[in-house]
Parts: structure tokens; C-alpha cells; sequence
């Protein structure tokens, strides 16, 4: 006897071709891995219980390599007097008397020493205002209406790359207005906050512009240089064609994973939308853009006459600089703190968002108030960092991989790709430009002139390394605060989530990037102005 048939089973034309529109299509090849790196990362603990596993390891491990009597000693150049020293380091133990009064006696101190809790307050204090009086909102929609649609990735990853002039100033203004930016022409917030990171971290090391970290590599190489040849220096613009040419493909570059790669992967955006995506400015938010012009130039007319004219304040009192080493550069976030500060309060006179000096008070405070959980965090992730830089761990291992790569006896390509790899992996435990660099410019600047490779040449292998795991070291101290803009827009993202996002950028970013430094010395390219 046949079996009964169910309405269920029944297949009916139309409803069938509802169920495969509604069926979304299979993930191939990268976007699995991706989809998995996201799953299992976003499973881990809480990040502050990691940092927390991570110093006990730390622990155990300082104790073991210092009853090992693991040490290392080498030449290093100290950038402050500028000469070659002979330094020998040997693993510390954190579970020594030493050890444990340094843990126990430093913790406030480690905190006040991570620079960037302060940075991020003093900038906040200022974009707090700006975002409360409305400024963030009408500069975003104003950037959409005046820009191209499919320009809009390309100048954000533009401006993040150009951002590093202001040292950590991408990280906490660019990063969260890009995202704002993308939902506000209908796009995935994240994909903004993707572009903007990456352009912001992985491309780090280049600009066209000089800003003050190529001052101290530049003084680190010539001293390096000084050891081969002691007539012979480099100067501030020694890579700048490849700083510059880097910066225009890697523009291109990002551009296109953000989307082609990343933003198809995120799909369209489900969250809460703002009810003014589209709009145009109203009257009373052109007035407040007025007013926010106008003291825009009345913070750059002040700013200039601080910085600009001989002998001003604000340059270096010795050299008369005022790019580089000078009160102007080393304060620069106080100056954008500043201008988002009168600009948001003009704005919001302007505007009518803000009524008197207690709503702007009122600003600043909510601001600083949000921050309580990142604050939180940054705390674990500074005791985990002074306590890993204690133990010498991450110098000993830095000192013996490059010796293994000088002893390996390849030719002078070989060993120049071998270096952006090197420096490439320790970027993820040693995040600081400057101590890598002192430690490696003495080893590897006179070893590859010694093979005829130009001091220029090597310094731009270290901004080729030095780069692009920036966007997924966990010692990036801002990685924690890229989370939790993340989370505006994805209640449950977590690391594993922005380490998916990040990886394409890095893995394309490093291979293409290394294979135009390749490209550039076999063709013999000139390096930088002179």
C-alpha cells in the first residue's frame, strides 16, 4: 500500500523558489577560515583572563630560561648618547625575592607608565565633546555627500596611513568615524572599522610626510652605519620614494581586500541604523560647521604661533627643529585634543547642542565615563607588559634569532627577506619600533653593507617587517580598544572577531609589501630624496 503523502513533502514551484532565495550561499576557501579563526577566537576567555594566564606563564617561564642561565651578549646602540654598546642581558626571574617585590611594589607605577591610558583619556576629553555636540555626525555626513561612493574606502585608508604624523591619533579619531562613515551610507560599520585599522596599524612605518619616529631610526642607522663607514650618513629622507611609493600601493592595496574580500564576507549590515543615514544637513548643523570653521582656524592660527616662528616655544630649544624631537611632535595629541575640543564646542554653540560650559563639562565626562572598561583592561595588559619586558625574555629571543639569520650564510636577498621575516615575527611580542631597531640596526646594517646592500635599503626591510602584524599583535596597546569600537556594532565580537577581520590585510599587505622591497633593490631604485 503506498505511504500516505504529507502536505510537508509536497513540493510546490513557488515555495520552492523562495526556500533557495532564502538559502544563503555555501562560504568557500577563506571566508571557512575565516568564519572558524572568528568562532574559536570569540571563544577564548574574557581578554583581561588571558593577560592574566599569559603573566602567569610569564612567571614559570622567566624561572625556568633564569635557572638556565639563558643570556645573550651583544652590541647595541644606545639612542640617546648614540654609541655602540656592548650589552649583556640574562633572563630574570619574576619568582626571585627581586622578582616578586618588583611585581608587588610596581603595579601602580606600570600603570602610570603605559602611555597609552593617558593618551587615550586626553584625546577622548576633546572627541567626547565633539561627538556629544553633533561635529562627528554632520563631518561624516558631510565627507559622504561630497565624496564619491567608491572613493570612500580609498580616502579613509589614505588618511589612516597619513594618520601616523599624529603619532596614536588614527587609532582613537579615524578608526570609530570610519565605521560611523560606513553605516552612514548604508555599509557594514565593521568593514569601515577594518579598512581604517589596517591602514592606521599594518602600514605603520611609511608616510610622505616626516614624522618623529623616522627621526630616531634615522639616528639609530647612522650610528649603525658609523660602525662600517664613519663618513658616511643617511638623513630624514632616505626612504622617502619608498615610503611614498608604499604608501600609494598600499592605499590600493588595503582598499581592495576591504572591498572585495572583507566587506562581502560581513554581508549586509543588520544592526540599528541612524535615523539621519541619507539626510541632508540642516540649517542649524550648517551654522554649527560654520562656527566649527572658525575655530578650527583660531586653534591653527594659536598652534602656529606657538610652533611656527624661530626661536617659538614649541620647537626644540636646542636645535630649532620643530619636526622630529620637538614639544610640538611629542605633544601632538594634546593639540588634537584641543582642536576637537573648540571645534565640537563651536559647533555645538552654533548648532544649539550645546546651551552653556556645563554641557561641554557634561561631554568630557561621559566620555571619560564609557572608558571604564578599557581602562579596566589596559591595567592587566600593562602589568603583563612590564612584567614580560622584566624577564629580558623577548630581547634574548630577538638577539638569538638574528644571530642564527647573520650565521646562515645566505646571499644579500636572501638575507634581506630573511630579516623583514624576522622582525616581522617578534613584532608580535615585541611591539616597540625603537628597542628592535637597536638591537638589529648593528647586526644587519653593517652585515648587508659588508655585501653591498645600501643602509637605506636595510632600514626599509625594517619598516617592511616592523608593519603589518601591528594589526594583530596582542601587545598592540590599542588592540583591546579596537575590540570594544567592534562591539558598538557587534554586541558578542570579540578578539576572534577582529583577528579575522585583520588577517587578509596582513597576509596580502606582507607578501606584496616584501615583494616591492625585492623589486625595488634588484632594480636599483633610489630609495630617498639626495
Amino acid at each position: 500500500m503506498a505511504k500516505a503523502a504529507h502536505f510537508d513533502d509536497i513540493d510546490v514551484p513557488g515555495e520552492t523558489k523562495k526556500k533557495q532565495r532564502a538559502t544563503p550561499p555555501k562560504k568557500k576557501g577563506m571566508e571557512r577560515v575565516l568564519d572558524t579563526i572568528e568562532r574559536v577566537g570569540n571563544k577564548v576567555p574574557h581578554p583581561a583572563v588571558i593577560f592574566v594566564a599569559l603573566i602567569a606563564l610569564v612567571m614559570v617561564l622567566s624561572h625556568l630560561f633564569y635557572r638556565l642561565g639563558a643570556s645573550v651578549t651583544y652590541e647595541t646602540i644606545n639612542p640617546e648618547t648614540h654609541q655602540l654598546e656592548q650589552t649583556t642581558t640574562a633572563a630574570k626571574s619574576l619568582l626571585t625575592g627581586e622578582g616578586l617585590r618588583f611585581m608587588f611594589a610596581g603595579v601602580v607605577q606600570h600603570f602610570m607608565d603605559f602611555n597609552a591610558v593617558g593618551v587615550i583619556i586626553v584625546a577622548m576629553l576633546g572627541v567626547g565633546v565633539a561627538d556629544a555636540a553633533g561635529l562627528v555626525g554632520a563631518l561624516i555626513r558631510k565627507l559622504v555627500a561630497v565624496a564619491p561612493a567608491r572613493a570612500l574606502t580609498y580616502i579613509l585608508v589614505f588618511v589612516g596611513i597619513l594618520s601616523s604624523i599624529a603619532a596614536d591619533a588614527g587609532y582613537l579619531v579615524l578608526i570609530p568615524l570610519a565605521a560611523a562613515a560606513y553605516l552612514t551610507v548604508g555599509r557594514h560599520p565593521l568593514a569601515g572599522l577594518a579598512a581604517s585599522f589596517a591602514g592606521v596599524a599594518a602600514v605603520f612605518t611609511v608616510n610622505i610626510l616626516i614624522k618623529p619616529l623616522d627621526g630616531i631610526l634615522t639616528e639609530i642607522t647612522n650610528d649603525a652605519i658609523h660602525i662600517m663607514a664613519p663618513d658616511r650618513s643617511i638623513d630624514l629622507t632616505a626612504n622617502f620614494w619608498f615610503s611614498a611609493a608604499s604608501v600609494v600601493m598600499l592605499t590600493i592595496v588595503v582598499s581592495l581586500i576591504s572591498d572585495k574580500l572583507i566587506e562581502p564576507r560581513l554581508g549586509a549590515y543588520t544592526g540599528e541604523k541612524p535615523a539621519t543615514t541619507g539626510a541632508k544637513l540642516s540649517p542649524e548643523e550648517s551654522r554649527g560647521l560654520k562656527f566649527a570653521f572658525w575655530g578650527l582656524v583660531g586653534v591653527l592660527v594659536f598652534f602656529g604661533l606657538l610652533a611656527l616662528p624661530p626661536g617659538a616655544p614649541l620647537r626644540n630649544p636646542e636645535t630649532g627643529a620643530l619636526v622630529g624631537d620637538s614639544p610640538f611632535m611629542n605633544g601632538l595629541i594634546v593639540a588634537i585634543t584641543v582642536l576637537f575640543l573648540v571645534t565640537g564646542a563651536a559647533y555645538g554653540v552654533g548648532a544649539g547642542t550645546l546651551k552653556n560650559s556645563v554641557d561641554v563639562i557634561k561631554a568630557m565626562e561621559k566620555a571619560v565615563a564609557g572608558l571604564g572598561g578599557l581602562i579596566f583592561l589596559l591595567f592587566i595588559i600593562s602589568q603583563f607588559i612590564a612584567l614580560f619586558t622584566y624577564t629580558n625574555m623577548a630581547t634574548i629571543a630577538a638577539v638569538k634569532v638574528g644571530d642564527a639569520l647573520e650565521h646562515a650564510g645566505l646571499g644579500a636577498l636572501p638575507l634581506l627577506v630573511g630579516f623583514v621575516l624576522v622582525v616581522a615575527v617578534l613584532d608580535l611580542i615585541m611591539t616597540g619600533a625603537i628597542p628592535k631597531w637597536a638591537i638589529f640596526a648593528p647586526v644587519f646594517v653593517p652585515l648587508l653593507m659588508r655585501l653591498n646592500v645600501d643602509p637605506e635599503a636595510v632600514l626599509a626591510a625594517y619598516r617592511v617587517g616592523d608593519g603589518p602584524f601591528n594589526a594583530i599583535s596582542p601587545l598592540n596597546a590599542y588592540f583591546a580598544l579596537i575590540v570594544t569600537f567592534a562591539q558598538k556594532y557587534q554586541k558578542d565580537a570579540g578578539v576572534g572577531t577582529v583577528v579575522a577581520l585583520m588577517l587578509p590585510y596582513v597576509i596580502v599587505v606582507f607578501a606584496i609589501w616584501i615583494a616591492m622591497l625585492v623589486a625595488w633593490q634588484v632594480l636599483g631604485l633610489p630609495w630617498g630624496l639626495g
